[in-house]
């Protein structure tokens, strides 16, 4: 069984920066992508960051140059630290991991914007 943990989500005041983080546990023999996506109320979930096994990043246009994606193989964890932080940013966001060829989800942290 694989497990997704994410953790670091919170309340804070626009322009700040929050770092969130998702450990993958259970019975891995190899994480290939992983990713970070968000959903806000009444929206779809959208990606916000991903990358690759050997460290390839792809970013959201809303997010770039305020958000870096990285990953930590040996721990099996992914980070996403979230720079500027705006308003439009709240939301849940929920860590991805392909994990034995299957998709896998976390439970999603929150995090909220205030102006």
């Amino acid at each position: 069984q694989v497990q997704l943990v994410e953790s670091g989500g919170g309340l804070v005041q626009a322009g700040r920066s929050l770092r969130l983080s998702c450990v993958v546990s259970g019975s891995i023999f190899r994480i290939n992508d992983m990713g970070w996506y968000r959903q806000a109320p009444g929206k779809q979930r959208e990606l916000v960051a991903s990358i690759t096994r050997g460290g390839s990043t792809n970013y959201a246009e809303s997010v770039k140059g305020r958000f870096t994606i990285s990953r930590d193989n040996a721990k099996n964890t992914v980070y996403l630290q979230m720079n500027s932080l705006k308003p439009e940013d709240t939301a849940d966001y929920y860590c991805n991991a392909f994990v034995g060829g299957l998709s896998r989800w976390g439970q999603g942290t929150q995090v909220t914007v205030s102006s």
